[in-house]
């Protein structure tokens, strides 16, 4: 195995900025970036798209045709040694005739993928891991955690006025941020596999959840929205009903005939009994659907949970200048505590402007309560 150098640092760079194109649309796979180097020129450059199309590696292979012999490959994940939906990378890169392969990170899903890097060394070809896997593994959080944690990555949104009120006492909200903040959360929406939202968000903000950003390049997918509802209020009509995508609502079991009314406006009513209260199971079930991001979109009583769980990686939180009074809605309701030790306790990881509003990117220190 090769050292790496600082000429491979700014070609897996490169990739980086490529795997990020797919950042919307290629979920629940992995954002994967190639550059084929030969004689210091790029001979070829690839991205992978969404799934069930060609892999980054093939698009470079592509793009280079005879050019690639003898070339480096740079490629933000470990290439992959399986059939899937596609052809295995390595088996393409060997029949290429690549000299070098530099990989960013080794890929997680060991019973599928794994040993992409060892076929390569097999075949003769120079492999070297490690170049910028940070900054991989930043890119692909959810894809990294849904794999090595078994659940994916779950980010908190959240809006609050100066006083921390996200609502006035009669429910009503829109619009709390201004504008630009409304249009960022929908870069949100749409790299998560999934958007969560309580019965009573859906019914009281008649929220859609939907990407409605065509600059957003989802290339036909659509993250699939979810409605924590365990008692099945939530209005056949509502809103989120009416926009095309899947619809998932989970209950704790419930009336017959308000799951019909609900079913005949096209949802999926899954009833997972006393664990639809449960924080853990329903990452479970979203896990099992091969969900790498879920976005939480919700009211203080289910945000209260998520934080009280202890399975928030990242909170999102738009922070609009004004101030809604003491009697309004808060934040999230979390139990009582008689001890400043028992805070919840968190890091700014990112503070900016947007539009009239703070975007705080926090994340999680501490799990507090009594």
């Amino acid at each position: 195995m090769s050292a790496l150098s600082g000429a491979d640092h700014g070609f897996m760079g490169r990739a980086l900025q490529l795997a990020e194109r797919g950042l919307f649309s290629a979920d629940p796979n992995p954002r994967v970036g190639c550059v084929l180097i030969r004689e210091g020129a790029v001979v070829g450059e690839g991205f992978h798209a969404r799934a069930g199309e060609p892999h980054a590696e093939a698009n470079a292979l592509a793009a280079a045709g005879e050019r690639a012999r003898g070339a480096t490959a740079y490629v933000t994940l470990e290439p992959c040694n399986h059939h899937g939906r596609t052809p295995p990378c390595s088996a393409a890169l060997i029949a290429a005739g690549v000299a070098r392969v530099v990989y960013a990170v080794a890929d997680p899903n060991r019973d599928v993928a794994g040993g992409g890097a060892a076929r390569l060394a097999a075949a003769g070809i120079d492999c070297a891991g490690g170049c910028l896997e940070r900054e991989a593994r930043a890119l692909n959080a959810g894809f990294f955690s849904r794999f090595e944690r078994g659940r994916p990555f779950v980010r908190v949104k959240l809006a609050a006025s100066l006083d921390g009120r996200t609502a006035l006492a009669n429910g009503r909200s829109q619009w709390l941020s201004c504008e630009a903040a409304r249009a960022d959360v929908q870069r949100f929406r749409a790299r998560s596999g999934a958007v969560l939202t309580g019965a009573a968000s859906a019914t009281a903000d008649g929220a859609r959840l939907t990407v409605r950003d065509p600059a957003l390049e989802l290339r036909g997918r659509v993250p699939l929205r979810v409605v924590a509802d365990p008692r099945l209020t939530l209005d056949p009509g509502a809103r989120i009903l009416a926009e095309p995508g899947p619809v998932l609502i989970l209950c704790a079991g419930g009336d017959a005939a308000a799951r019909a009314a609900l079913e005949a406006r096209g949802a999926e009513v899954l009833d997972l009994g006393a664990r639809a209260r449960d924080i853990g199971a329903v990452l479970a079930e979203l896990t099992r659907r091969e969900v790498n991001e879920l976005l939480v979109e919700a009211g203080a009583r289910l945000a209260g949970a998520f934080i009280e769980s202890g399975l928030v990686d990242e909170f999102v939180l738009y922070l609009a200048p004004h101030m809604l009074g003491h009697e309004a809605l808060p934040l999230a309701a979390l139990p009582l505590l008689d001890d400043l030790g028992e805070r919840w306790e968190f890091r700014f990881e990112d503070v900016r402007r947007i539009g009239t509003d703070l975007r705080l990117t926090l994340l999680p220190e501490r799990k507090g309560g009594p």
